[in-house]
């Protein structure tokens, strides 16, 4: 689950993560209070006032509406916050992100302005790699991490975090240096480090990155953003977190999916997948891929679903325009094919059939299931194996 970066460096804010001062801003009026209280609090009549919304880039953005207006802009008073609020709000920032379509702008981060010395990248995240959760760290703050391990990979720092020792002083020290910071700047970053990697651990986060992560002309370090991302399976350890969510800001069909129970995710190719269980899901991505098309989302429907479950399933993916052709990939172990038959039968009936379907089944009553289909009068296909179905969906919608 994702958070705003107002949501998350409150978050931060808690856990004794220095954060500049800031408030929320739901209108250009309330971006001007909220700019002239930080002026009354700093004494400085710099304010930063940054779109919500949950994708990166937003600096770099531009308002479909306004051209010339990034997702960041710094102005000075409130009343120029306050005119700044009012070309946000409402109006469409695309950044590299979002996407073309770009994404409604709802609210804002009204934030102090700061007097920055050096922006640096910060992450924790799981390597999956080792399984262990990893600090990764680069003097290139600002940028898109992606970019500085493509062009210059050595600029990235990694410690690896032991779970029975937590991150030791010795590995922020070696980070700290590696970031060129002194031996002041190793013992702030270090105390910075320890109260991020807390947190981290208490939210039960997946990813928590600063970037930029500043040091000020007075030797502060502070985190300039912050992007928080949870852990969904732990989610109900945190009815706190929970409520945070946005659901404006999340895919409608992936919403629609949570309400029965299903796991959607979009992504970018034209094959449509209906599968139960996160391995066969990667395993029918991978072979699509291997037949020269990519999969334009997984639904994965779980080893007890229902016909009902089923026909909610196959409504989802049929929602989905990118998608060309269909592949239903379903393994019967506690949940009978003819179960799985019975539901895409009736979410045909229900729904139509503007695109080709290709069923492979296996596993109880697999014979019922496959003589339910071909009996059924619809137009759709089965397959005698995983290569048989892949090979048919991919040639249906060249």
């Amino acid at each position: 689950m994702k958070i705003h970066e107002y949501q998350g460096k409150e978050l931060l804010r808690q856990g004794g993560v220095p954060v500049p001062l800031s408030r929320v801003a739901f209108s250009p009026a309330e971006a001007a209070t909220a700019a002239a209280a930080l002026i009354g609090e700093t004494g400085n009549e710099v304010v930063v006032v940054k779109a919500q919304i949950h994708a990166g880039g937003r600096g770099k953005g531009r308002f479909r509406e306004h051209a010339d207006l990034g997702g960041v802009k710094v102005v000075r008073g409130a009343d120029a916050a306050a005119e700044v609020a009012a070309k946000m709000l409402g109006s469409t920032l695309v950044t590299i992100q979002t996407g073309p379509e770009g994404k409604l702008v709802q609210r804002l981060l009204v934030e102090q302005g700061m007097d920055i010395a050096r922006e640096l990248y910060l992450a924790i995240t799981l390597d999956r790699a080792t399984g262990r959760n990893t600090v990764m760290a680069s003097s290139e703050g600002g940028m898109e991490i992606e970019e500085v391990a493509a062009t210059h990979p050595e600029k990235i720092l990694r410690e690896t975090i032991d779970p029975a020792l937590g991150l030791r002083d010795y590995q922020a020290r070696k980070l700290a240096f590696g970031l060129g910071l002194g031996s002041d700047g190793a013992k702030k970053l270090a105390l910075f480090l320890r109260k991020l990697v807390a947190a981290y651990d208490r939210l039960d986060c997946s990813l928590l990155e600063v970037n930029p992560l500043v040091v000020t002309k007075s030797g502060d370090i502070v985190a300039l953003d912050a992007k928080v991302n949870f852990d969904d399976n732990a989610l109900y350890r945190h009815a706190d977190v929970e409520a945070l969510r946005d659901p404006t800001e999340e895919d409608p069909s992936e919403l629609e999916a949570k309400n029965f129970d299903l796991s959607y995710i979009k992504l970018d190719g034209t094959i449509g997948c209906m599968v139960n269980g996160a391995g066969l899901a990667m395993a029918t991505m991978d072979i699509i891929k291997f037949f020269g098309a990519e999969p334009a989302n997984f639904l994965d429907v779980g080893g007890g679903a229902t016909a009902e479950k089923v026909t909610a399933a196959f409504k989802i993916i049929t929602k989905d325009k990118a998608c060309k052709g269909i592949l239903v990939n379903i393994f019967g172990g506690i949940m009978k094919c003819d179960t799985i038959a019975n539901g895409v039968i009736a979410a045909v009936k229900e729904v139509g059939l503007k695109v080709p379907l290709v069923v492979r089944l296996e596993g109880t009553n697999v014979e019922l299931g496959r003589e339910l289909l071909d009996n059924s009068g619809l137009q759709v296909t089965t397959a005698s194996s995983l290569r048989d179905a892949a090979a048919k969906i991919v040639e249906m919608t060249k």
